[in-house]
Order: C-alpha cells, then sequence, then structure tokens
C-alpha cells in the first residue's frame, strides 16, 4: 500500500469518473480530488482575460496560470471550486470551459503548476483523484489505477442530461460535436496526454450501473490495502 492511500481514476469526460470518484472517497474516507476542475478554473480565466481559441500565445496563459489561486473546498452539496476565492463551481461547467481546459492543459507550464498543486493536495491526506493523468503523471507509483471509459455517444448523452439537469441545456449535437473535439485534444496533445500503462484496470461504464462500478473498485482497492 501506498501511503498515504492514493486512488487514481482517470478517463475521458462523460465516463463516470466524477460519481464514481466522489462515491468511492466517501466509502474510503479520503478526500475527492477534482484534478479536471482546476484547469476548467484555470480555462475559465484565460476566456475572461480574452483569451481566444485556438490559443496562440501560450506564454500568457502560462503566467496568468502562475497568478491565479485554484482551491478545492468540500462541501455538503460536492466540491467547491474556488479562483481567488471565488466560487466558480457553476461557471466552469458550461461546454466551452470544456474547451477551454483542455487547450490549457496542453501547455506544459500550466500543467507542471497544476500537477504540482495536485500533489501538495494529496500529499498528506490521500484521496480519490480523478483527470487524465493521475495514474501516468501526477501519481504514476500508484497500486490503485482505474481507467473509466463508455461509447463516445452515451458519454454524450449523459453530459446532455447532466447540463439540462443544472439548467444549462445544450443541443445533445452540439454536447458530441465538442466532446469528439476533446478527445481528440486530450489524446493527442504533447505533454501528458489521455492515456494508460499495463497497470489500470479497466472499467466500461457503458451498460453498468454506479453502485456496482464503486463496489468493485472498492473491493479492488481494499484488497490490495
Amino acid at each position: 500500500m501506498t501511503h498515504p492511500l492514493i486512488v487514481a481514476i482517470d478517463g475521458p469526460s462523460g465516463a463516470g469518473k466524477s460519481t464514481v470518484a466522489r462515491a468511492l472517497a466517501e466509502r474510503l474516507g479520503v478526500p475527492y480530488i477534482d484534478t479536471g476542475a482546476m484547469y476548467r478554473a484555470v480555462g475559465l480565466a484565460a476566456r475572461e482575460a480574452g483569451v481566444t481559441l485556438p490559443i496562440t500565445d501560450p506564454g500568457r496563459v502560462a503566467e496568468l496560470a502562475d497568478e491565479l489561486d485554484v482551491g478545492l473546498e468540500p462541501g455538503p452539496d460536492g466540491t467547491r471550486v474556488l479562483l481567488s476565492s471565488r466560487d466558480v463551481s457553476r461557471d466552469i461547467r458550461q461546454p466551452e470551459i470544456a474547451l477551454y481546459a483542455s487547450a490549457v492543459s496542453a501547455i506544459p507550464e500550466v500543467r507542471r503548476r497544476m500537477v504540482a498543486q495536485q500533489r501538495r493536495l494529496a500529499g498528506d491526506r490521500g484521496g480519490v483523484m480523478e483527470g487524465r493523468d493521475i495514474g501516468t503523471r501526477v501519481f504514476p507509483e500508484t497500486p490503485f489505477k482505474f481507467f473509466l471509459t463508455a461509447s463516445l455517444g452515451v458519454r454524450a448523452l449523459r453530459r446532455s442530461q447532466e447540463l439540462a439537469e443544472s439548467g444549462r441545456a445544450e443541443p445533445y449535437e452540439k454536447v458530441l460535436a465538442e466532446m469528439t473535439a476533446r478527445d481528440l485534444a486530450d489524446r493527442t496533445r504533447a505533454d501528458s496526454p489521455l492515456t494508460l500503462d499495463g497497470r489500470y484496470v479497466v472499467v466500461d461504464t457503458t451498460q453498468r450501473g454506479i453502485p456496482d462500478i464503486v463496489e468493485e473498485i472498492e473491493g479492488r482497492v481494499r484488497a490490495g490495502i
């Protein structure tokens, strides 16, 4: 077992990482750390600063990231995402911000800063960390590495339903197109692309319920502690 306990939950958008990771963290009694929210916060800040896509001046975004204070604060309604003490939990869930998050996460200087912060967050108490490079870059030595995946159509449908439930409905076709674009950007970026190694357990969530998935992963983790 690693000390502290680190569980990596990686995978593409819409695979169920957030729901599974939150439930798993509660059952294991460790913090839930949404690393993707941190990149979304940087992406939001970049858009608010007038940065447009595609990003043509990565140096400017890197300097902006150096000035930002991105925080994650657990609460009764989930993790609050703070950007320089401002609650941006809702703002970062806009579909457009997902594309910004993918773009800023491809900038090596931004990624190094966020990775260092993520390691500090989990350094003392451990945690269930969800993202796209937790088991390959942030904590590659953890023995508890899970890669969640699902068909593209199901992932886009889930995201469409999530947006509708939060009052930010978007056409399914638009969500599908944006998710396809983000998948491509995440897989092909030069620094820490979305990938996995042979030590991951791959979990296809396309036709499985959340309780079943959480139970499987919890069992594997407890068996390895």
